[in-house]
């Protein structure tokens, strides 16, 4: 994707959906780091089943705290991991208990020290919590940004860096969310909509794509 096309992919992405948000339900900075981590490797829909039932009963690191390991695993057995993820999330409330006051902490370093938590989550919780320009390659973001010829990378370290370098400032902000949201409802892993795509003029494979549906 040449840089000039960058603008208007953005802006087109932007006119559609002009304040986009995550799909994961929460009601605070805490609900919300521990539905990211609950996320991994499990669909945003199932993801909000089990935590609004586990939500109405432990909305706080010391109230997750008290329900204990058992309970919490019950909660949230229909997600994948469930198992490694409740010790995880215990193990994240205790050092937010006992090191933060019970407040999500508001740095990287202290958030990507957080058990469960990779740059990936902590780059959700700064931008979506706490306003900061960051973006969070997931498996959506990267595809999308590979395919398009946004960020061509290897790994999602590569594809982030280029995307904060490439990404002009006035759309930062929202960047990641309509990165994601094309990615899981457009430009889908097995055959991506391209016909219907309303940046498709600025991709650089849906050429490739219509050809090989006869499209063009």
């Amino acid at each position: 994707m040449d840089d000039a096309a960058i603008a208007p992919f953005f802006a087109t992405l932007r006119a559609a959906n002009p304040e986009p948000a995550s799909e994961l339900e929460y009601a605070s900075v805490f609900e919300l780091l521990a539905a990211v981590v609950l996320s991994a490797q499990a669909t945003d829909r199932g993801v909000n089943k089990a935590t609004r039932r586990l939500f109405a009963i432990a909305p706080t690191p010391q109230k997750m705290l008290d329900l204990g390991l058992p309970a919490l695993e019950d909660a949230i057995k229909s997600i994948g991991l469930y198992r490694t993820k409740a010790k995880n999330l215990l193990a994240t409330c205790r050092i937010l208990v006992d090191e933060q006051g019970g407040q999500v902490p508001r740095t990287r370093e202290a958030l990507e020290a957080l058990p469960g938590v990779g740059r990936k989550t902590a780059n959700v919780v700064l931008n979506v919590a706490f306003g900061e320009s960051t973006l969070a390659v997931d498996t959506h973001v990267f595809r999308v940004a590979n395919r398009t010829g946004l960020a061509v990378g290897q790994t999602p370290l590569e594809v982030e860096t280029q995307l904060l370098q490439r990404v002009p400032e006035e759309f930062l902000s929202h960047a990641h969310h309509w990165l994601i949201l094309h990615g899981r409802y457009v430009c889908l892993a097995r055959r991506p909509r391209c016909e219907s795509c309303a940046v498709a003029r600025w991709c650089d494979s849906a050429p490739a794509f219509l050809a090989s549906a006869g499209k063009t």
